[in-house]
């Protein structure tokens, strides 16, 4: 029976994929088999999704949470498995980042919410690059004016924990096989309002700016935090951390 469904699953991806490249040959293209067939295709900023892919190879049907989304494709750890069949939540702060997602991961659950470890209000700070949006004052200032890079508008924001987050939005029983995290300075604050005792992914990711190199991860506030909700450092890119649930 699910060879069946995943035969049925597979067919109707195929001619979704042509009604696309179809009627919107702006948007969506195909590409030839043979000629693609021995890339591993990314749209991780830094190679993430391959690391995931490596580790979740046999696995369909996963979830995913992703914090700091920015886009439904681009620096996106959540679109290859997206496209292999995976669901999961989407959060970004960012007024309007949803309206993309809605149209491009319409399976998905799309959130437009800042995260924090406490409802407050910060100032969010919007770039001209939106990968660099944020509201850490301290990073934000460092960039403006940064080769091209500026402010181009500050906002005030009220913050939700991401405990709350999936509270609300997490489909009864389901469980996360990863976390992604990326929020431009706050990413440890995003980690201190999850409820680690009700929601543990089976892998987090996130990004630690200060750039450790393995050999000095214990100096990590990060990897200091993790390790105390019994997860173990597991893999790391230039800015990413990797921790798997020692459970």
């Amino acid at each position: 029976m699910n060879f069946i469904f995943r035969k049925f699953r597979n067919i109707y991806k195929r001619l979704e994929n042509g009604f696309q490249v179809t009627v919107f040959p702006e948007k969506f293209s195909l590409y030839p088999k043979l000629q693609y067939l021995h890339h591993n295709l990314s749209y991780s900023q830094e190679g993430e999704d391959m690391i995931l892919s490596r580790f979740f190879e046999n696995k369909e049907n996963g979830f995913y949470v992703d914090v700091g989304a920015h886009h439904p494709q681009r620096f996106s750890n959540t679109y290859l498995f997206y496209m292999r069949g995976w669901r999961g939540i989407n959060i970004d702060a960012m007024p309007g980042s949803m309206e993309s997602f809605n149209k491009i991961r319409v399976c998905d659950i799309n959130l437009e919410f800042p995260i924090s470890d406490g409802h407050q209000t910060l100032t969010y700070y919007e770039f001209n690059e939106p990968a660099l949006n944020g509201f850490c004052r301290d990073i934000s200032m460092k960039r403006n004016g940064s080769g091209n890079y500026r402010i181009i508008s500050e906002k005030k924001m009220k913050t939700y924990t991401l405990s709350e987050i999936l509270d609300n939005y997490l489909p009864n029983g389901q469980n996360i096989d990863f976390l992604t995290i990326d929020v431009e300075g706050l990413d440890l604050q995003v980690l201190k309002s999850n409820n680690w005792h009700k929601y543990r992914p089976h892998i987090v990711l996130l990004e630690d700016l200060n750039r450790f190199p393995i050999s000095q991860i214990h100096k990590s506030d990060i990897a200091s935090f993790m390790e105390k909700q019994n997860y173990h450092f597991y893999a790391k890119s230039i800015h990413t951390l990797f921790f798997l649930n020692k459970n």
